[in-house]
């Protein structure tokens, strides 16, 4: 703890009592904000784990259709399908905050078109690997959310800790250790006053 390079006179020890007391409200508005930023950010990190594992569920499930697909129809005829298949997804972000920080609500908006080419061209892997493919379209938006916002949400806990742990450890003791001195001094100025004036009283009676 450090002594604040201050005068102990009344007007200094106020205005420190005055930012003392700010610094507790301070300090107990971001301990309840580190706290919940931290539920929320655990539940985040919970929810982004296992959207992961199911974007790479249906990637794996995907993949193994599009394999079959090649292996039933021949590489050729399998690119000609899919670049003669439309499709059409829109993104939308919205903003919302929580607790000061700003998070993103992300989503896929589409639907699958019908098939420009003849049904008798393909087969049921195919057409299952571009259901599936269309899944992990839809479901990639709420990933990367997720992790968007486990990423912001670290990095304002990371923030917060800081002025916490700068509020707990060095401004409030800080400035306590120095009221406690200027109340200290100024106790006995005061004495020293007292004293002064006894004496003096004492002089012009004699």
């Amino acid at each position: 703890m450090t002594l604040l390079n201050l005068a102990p006179t009344r007007s200094n020890l106020l205005a420190l009592k005055s930012q003392l007391n700010f610094a507790q409200e301070g300090y107990e508005i971001l301990d309840k904000k580190r706290e919940v930023i931290t539920i929320e950010l655990l539940r985040m990190s919970r929810e982004a784990e296992a959207q992961q594992a199911k974007v790479v569920a249906l990637m794996e499930d995907a993949y193994r259709k599009l394999e079959l697909a090649r292996m039933t129809m021949g590489e050729e005829r399998v690119e000609w399908a899919a670049e003669s298949t439309p499709q059409q997804f829109e993104i939308s972000v919205l903003q919302y905050g929580m607790m000061g920080v700003p998070l993103p609500r992300i989503r896929a908006n589409g639907q699958i078109k019908q098939m420009t080419h003849s049904l008798s061209a393909t087969t049921v892997p195919l057409d299952g690997a571009r259901m599936a493919f269309s899944a992990v379209l839809l479901e990639l938006p709420v990933l990367a959310e997720l992790e968007i916002g486990v990423r912001r949400l670290a990095r304002e806990l990371k923030r917060t800790q800081r002025r916490v742990n700068a509020l707990q450890r060095i401004f409030i003791p800080n400035y306590t250790e120095t009221i406690k001195f200027m109340e200290a001094s100024l106790e006995e100025q005061e004495r020293e006053e007292v004293f002064k004036l006894q004496w003096l009283s004492k002089e012009r009676l004699n």
